[in-house]
């Protein structure tokens, strides 16, 4: 009897595909999850972040993450997320020293933490640091966006893009890049990036007088809480069998774990922001405390499973958006 594409392992399928090894081709971002505290809870969300979560990264453990990126110059880029990397009391510290260092420092940002309490001076910090903004809007319209992320979320988005367009960011010519984030809404790949990318731009200019940078199409990774929204629905085994389905080799090579090691709130180290959900950690199992820089990571193997489907699939898919 066949075997069901959903069961046929990902490993496999890589060697199928003449990938004998997976390894890192070096570590040019060090992505930092600070924790699980968000301002928001939406359906889409593999990290299960929430205004009720207490997971949250310690100043020691973000000291700690500094001193190893000091060590490590092969490093370009850090890439800052949670929940709402914002809410982390470490959150400017780890900001302002990644950028005294040179480094390219990215946001990702769900927009309506703008407009929290507290966060007033939030946007002119992340425009005198000049921080690349990477921000979620899965879609243009208010039902798709409130279905999946929570009633009056669109209108509070659409109220911090023309902030973020006031401060400069986003317009032709600025030096201070807004990319946006497309999610599909539900068991699906997503659609084309340029055409998407095309039809946002033309409606958020229209409707809104909004301008942004690019956008990225992310592929849903059925992991934590969109998983459970899957299996509500009964379109768990049909979307990992549409994940399986779609894989391409071409995607394999670009996939961000290829480049990046993603530090966790408490400090241990993954491959990637999923196997992090997933509780995978790298093939070590070893913690910030425990290296002296990230570069010895640089080499090693990359741990795979199923969800990995998910990123190489269709045109594939990456915190950087498709891959092909």
């Amino acid at each position: 009897m066949e075997t069901p594409l959903e069961q046929v392992s990902f490993a496999s399928t890589l060697r199928l595909h003449g990938f004998d090894g997976f390894r890192r081709a070096g570590i040019e971002t060090l992505q930092v999850n600070v924790g699980k505290v968000c301002n928001q809870a939406c359906h889409h969300c593999h990290v299960d972040a929430g205004p009720k979560r207490t997971e949250s990264m310690a100043r020691q453990t973000a000291e700690r993450v500094i001193a190893l990126l000091r060590n490590t110059p092969e490093v370009n880029t850090v890439d800052i997320t949670g929940g709402a990397p914002e809410l982390n009391p470490s959150f400017r510290m780890l900001v302002a020293e990644g950028r005294r260092l040179g480094k390219r420092v990215i946001d990702r940002c769900n927009l309506t933490i703008l407009l929290e309490p507290g966060q007033e001076d939030l946007l002119e910090f992340l425009s005198e640091q000049q921080v690349d903004i990477i921000a979620s809007l899965p879609c243009y319209t208010a039902e798709n966006v409130d279905k999946q992320r929570g009633r009056g979320v669109f209108e509070r988005s659409i109220a911090s893009l023309r902030l973020l367009n006031q401060a400069g960011y986003g317009r032709p010519g600025s030096e201070l890049n807004l990319d946006l984030v497309f999610n599909p809404g539900g068991a699906s790949l997503p659609p084309s990036q340029e055409a998407l990318e095309r039809e946002y731009k033309q409606r958020l200019r229209e409707d809104f007088g909004i301008e942004f940078g690019h956008l990225l199409t992310i592929t849903n990774m059925p992991i934590r809480r969109f998983s459970d929204y899957l299996v509500r629905l009964g379109k768990e085994q049909q979307y990992s069998s549409l994940l399986a389905a779609s894989f391409n080799p071409a995607t394999v090579e670009r996939v961000m774990c290829r480049t990046l090691i993603s530090v966790s709130w408490d400090g241990r180290l993954y491959d990637c922001d999923f196997n992090q959900m997933l509780e995978t950690p790298v093939a070590r199992g070893i913690s910030i405390w425990d290296i002296d820089s990230y570069d010895c990571l640089a080499r090693d193997e990359i741990g795979v499973a199923n969800h990995c489907y998910g990123c190489t699939a269709g045109t594939g898919s990456s915190c950087g958006g498709q891959l092909s």
